[in-house]
């Protein structure tokens, strides 16, 4: 699989080093090398959204990448940490596309949601991914690390095995940071109400 060949690749290190110190072209070889990993990620996570969703993978990927391009990291380390920048990529292509699906029902019977329903992949609505958005942000204040690996998992659709190995910490490590993390926001999102377009 040519996946798992990329998460071994020392290539992929060497290239997003000599993309941070500018060189041209070396950025477009990475993600060309990590596009069919991407492209898994993506597919997962789309294949278990709501019926009707109308982004397709490759375009996850792609407007990943072009948000990555327009506004490139200042420096994108290794492998982990690509593949972590396109995940918060596709969360951002993901709200954004929520906030268009919802700006004609701003406001109007909104209601709490349960970290249940908004973590339900295959029923999630607009509403509910940007309450989740909104949720994760609060986090992010509170522990990063927790955000990232709900990022990992719920955004990327990673499996606790590829969340370990992207940030370097044991299977049981990411299963505890999930469960504190889906504490947190059981918590925040029973308390507060889902997030509607400005």
């Amino acid at each position: 699989m040519q996946a798992s060949r990329a998460r071994n690749d020392p290539d992929v290190t060497t290239l997003l080093r000599r993309a941070s110190a500018g060189e041209s072209g070396a950025w477009d070889e990475a993600f060309r090398i990590l596009y069919d990993e991407l492209r898994e990620v993506a597919g997962r996570h789309m294949g278990r959204e709501r019926v009707g969703h109308t982004l397709q993978p490759t375009a996850l990927v792609n407007e990943a990448y072009m948000r990555l391009v327009r506004n490139p990291p200042a420096e994108a380390a290794d492998r982990a940490h690509f593949v972590a920048l396109a995940a918060r990529a596709m969360r951002q292509v993901l709200v954004d596309h929520a906030r268009a699906h919802t700006a004609a029902k701003r406001g109007g019977g909104v209601r709490p949601l349960t970290l249940e329903e908004s973590l339900r992949l295959d029923t999630a609505s607009p509403e509910e991914v940007l309450a989740l958005d909104a949720a994760l942000n609060r986090l992010d204040e509170v522990d990063s690390r927790l955000r990232q690996v709900v990022e990992l998992r719920y955004f990327g659709g990673m499996k606790d095995r590829e969340v370990s190995g992207l940030l370097d910490v044991s299977e049981r490590t990411v299963r505890t940071y999930w469960t504190r993390a889906r504490a947190w926001l059981h918590r925040e999102l029973s308390t507060t109400e889902p997030e509607s377009s400005p």
